[in-house]
């Protein structure tokens, strides 16, 4: 028995063409669609975890080792910018050599980067590690995504999706949770070394199951220019955003990184329209329900990952709980997320992407507007209220932007599809931890210095009112040892009356953004391509 399939791929004029949707059974474990399903969800779930898993363990990596807050929002911006920068060539890879390699291959390399992210001692390398996992985790995600459309036939597929969705959404949601049972009980390396044996089981689950599937007009050549255009393209607008917080949204340099990566992708655009094998088909964006789904999947992001960020915060520096308290308060969210995407994949199914998608974008406007209504005394029952209604509208738009992005691609660009759809999700994380970031950053430089002066306080020289502004960004009140009990409970309700301020801002930007992707949902479509794959699993 070999481990690669050959398939006939079609695009959408050529549904004749398409393969059965009814292959044949599998006999074994080599290629079995169910247990690929198993596989490729080990491995995507380190990845999906190690998004949000290191928010609960940003407080104590930033004690431990003297970060600044900018630091602790390059653990988390390193990662999102090294995955968003590669995910769509590491697609393309898959598309050419084949997506059970470069699935194994990640996950051998991320759970190795994790580990060295535990024996760390500095930021610098913390940082250096994030950034290689998150290239290793960028030839998993598209891999996963580029088995399943092959190996499962098209009436099943959907509900592939969303068992996948609900495992990256349980992970995703999950991570808090797990984060503070580890740094509470052991120690913040944990959160990475739980990665290796992790990894050790997908990498053996891989090589026992996977069967390798390649479209018959699969790529044959690597457009590098193109893939150096767009890496480039990227990498300056994600940059830019990042640092203009720091450089200044009004900054030459931060104007400079964005005409780079406009200048970028017009030339990339331009280059993809003359060579012979493009590393993304411009023709793909002719449809118009795949572009919506990569738009509400940026949109969905930057209103999810943005907004996780600052929560992680309000839990533990303003209510002051544990990490593993924290992590059980957003309990519902993870809840819903796990009961939500199978649920959600079965309602696609039977009803279409559109009013699924829509509806989920409305519900998370819904609870990000309630989460700007929280306060530094608010209930755990109030809480639970919004965040579960935020698993509960995030779960379909996991699954169905999914469908709608893979679904509506030629079988042959299915890892390029599958790239297209994480590298979005990418994107909107850094987005919004940047842009939702600067929103804090800006509401609180202007609330802070007129709230401390209210208060009675005294007076602040510019360098430490910086310092104290840097501070409240994250929900600490900067009271310094052997200060009074009375002036202590001052400095204490002015940093935590000015985050919340700050905080409140943000999650409304937030809930705009998703208001806008409710709209954008509505021109989604079922995948006309569903089909092509339907017939790849030939055991």
């Amino acid at each position: 028995m070999t481990s690669q399939t050959t398939i006939s791929a079609t695009g959408p004029g050529d549904k004749a063409a398409a393969a059965p949707s009814d292959p044949t059974p599998s006999t074994g474990l080599r290629g079995h669609p169910w247990f690929t399903l198993i596989t490729v969800a080990v491995g995507v779930m380190m990845v999906a975890l190690d998004g949000t898993i290191v928010a609960i363990a940003n407080p104590a990596i930033q004690k431990d080792l003297g970060a600044s807050f900018a630091d602790v929002q390059w653990i988390t911006n390193g990662y999102f910018l090294a995955l968003a920068v590669s995910l769509i060539t590491a697609g393309k890879l898959g598309d050419r050599f084949g997506h059970r390699q470069t699935f194994l291959i990640g996950v051998t390399g991320f759970a190795a980067a994790s580990g060295a992210i535990g024996l760390s001692h500095s930021i610098a390398f913390v940082v250096t590690f994030r950034v290689l996992q998150g290239l290793f985790g960028a030839l998993l995600m598209p891999a996963a995504l580029g088995l399943l459309r092959a190996t499962f036939p098209a009436e099943k597929l959907n509900m592939a999706i969303g068992l996948w969705g609900m495992v990256i959404g349980a992970s995703t949601a999950g991570g808090p949770i797990l984060g503070g049972v580890l740094v509470e009980h052991v120690n913040w390396q944990s959160v990475f070394f739980i990665n290796v044996p992790v990894g050790a089981i997908a990498l053996i689950l891989g090589l026992l199951i996977l069967r390798d599937h390649r479209a018959e007009n699969a790529p044959r050549s690597f457009d590098i220019l193109g893939i150096a255009l767009l890496s480039g393209a990227m990498f300056c607008l994600v940059w830019a955003l990042i640092k203009a917080p720091t450089w200044g949204w009004g900054s030459g340099t931060t104007w400079a990184f964005l005409a780079a990566s406009v200048l970028g992708f017009g030339l990339f655009a331009f280059w993809e329209q003359r060579v012979k094998e493009p590393l993304i088909p411009l023709g793909l964006f002719r449809s118009v329900p795949l572009s919506a789904g990569v738009v509400l999947m940026v949109l969905m992001a930057i209103a999810f990952m943005g907004g996780l960020f600052f929560v992680t915060f309000y839990l533990q520096n303003v209510h002051g709980m544990s990490p593993i308290d924290a992590g059980l308060h957003l309990l519902p969210l993870t809840g819903m997320m796990i009961v939500g995407s199978p649920l959600a994949g079965a309602a696609i199914t039977k009803l279409g992407p559109r009013i699924p998608l829509a509806g989920g974008m409305a519900a998370t406007a819904i609870a990000m507007y309630g989460m700007s209504t929280l306060e530094s005394d608010t209930g755990s029952a109030v809480m639970s209220i919004w965040f579960a209604l935020l698993g509960f509208g995030l779960a379909p738009v996991m699954v169905g932007a999914t469908e709608v992005i893979v679904g509506n691609a030629p079988m042959e660009l299915s890892g390029v599809a599958g790239g297209l759809q994480q590298a979005a999700m990418q994107i909107g994380g850094s987005l919004g931890t940047a842009v939702l970031g600067a929103v804090m950053a800006s509401r609180v430089d202007s609330d802070l210095p007129g709230n401390w002066t209210d208060a009675g306080l005294p007076k602040l020289t510019r360098p430490q009112l910086d310092a104290t502004a840097e501070a409240v960004q994250v929900g600490v009140a900067p009271v310094a040892p052997g200060t009074p009990a009375a002036v202590a409970a001052k400095i204490t309700q002015v940093a935590h009356d000015t985050f919340i301020s700050g905080m409140s801002l943000a999650c409304l930007v937030a809930a705009g953004v998703a208001v806008v992707a409710v709209f954008v949902a509505l021109l989604t479509k079922r995948g006309e391509n569903a089909e092509a794959g339907a017939g790849a699993a030939h055991i």
